[in-house]
């Protein structure tokens, strides 16, 4: 029996990361930075600053995580990683600025191939969304996305950003699942590490033709995209 197979057999729901999985995280932000970047007469490259102020985003996601104190909201995080990330840019800014950019998170849309994909899934599975965004950001974002989830998760019920293992868990109790009955899908391979951790199956999703790594918890599935997912998970 394939990887395929098993998860056909003995999955109840699709479970998915939001930024960056489902929706163009980098696409819709550079859009955002390109106009902001030359509205301040800069020549950094709109993309570059993007990737700067996402890998930014996760180190400070994962700093908060692993100090076991009061959650900070995933918008909180995203103002101080855009202002730290323009700072060591040498940007002028103010802190009305960053909030505005760090608002375009909440009208990013999905990959092209993402909602045709789901309405196939939807035949077999639930589908719900885990993410880092904050419930409010979750909640004006379900305009932009096409398509009508099942459920949709914030981590802040749990606590805690992912991988945290106690954010997967939250999950699957919402739900009423156990963990092996949810299929985790993510285009970032931390997330498909903490879902197979915390005894969930895990689909990578590499969009960006990257190596995986040699972790313990390698995924059960790699696809190209949402296409390819439904494929094999759809007959």
């Amino acid at each position: 029996m394939t990887a395929s197979d098993t998860i056909r057999h003995e999955v109840r729901i699709c479970m998915f990361d939001l930024y960056g999985t489902v929706v163009d995280m980098q696409a819709g932000l550079t859009r955002a930075v390109t106009h902001y970047l030359a509205a301040k007469g800069s020549a950094i490259e709109p993309g570059r600053l993007v990737t700067w102020w996402r890998r930014t985003h996760f180190e400070n996601s994962m700093i908060d995580a692993l100090l076991h104190r009061a959650h900070t909201p995933y918008r909180e995080i995203g103002r101080i990683s855009l202002a730290y990330t323009l700072e060591r840019a040498g940007i002028p800014h103010t802190q009305d600025e960053v909030r505005g950019l760090v608002a375009e998170i909440k009208r990013l849309r999905p990959f092209p191939d993402v909602v045709k994909a789901l309405a196939r899934l939807r035949q077999k599975f639930r589908l719900v969304i885990l993410s880092n965004g904050d419930p409010d950001m979750l909640e004006a974002i379900k305009p932009h996305l096409g398509f009508e989830f099942d459920r949709v998760i914030s981590v802040a019920e749990a606590g805690s950003f992912k991988p945290h293992a106690v954010t997967y868990r939250k999950a699957a109790e919402i739900v009423g699942a156990r963990p092996e009955e949810i299929l985790f899908v993510a285009n970032h391979a931390f997330d498909c590490v903490g879902a197979k951790a915390s005894g969930m199956r895990a689909a990578f999703v590499d969009r960006r033709k990257r190596p995986f790594g040699d972790w313990p918890y390698q995924p059960d599935l790699v696809v190209a995209d949402f296409k390819e997912l439904a494929d094999a998970l759809v007959v």
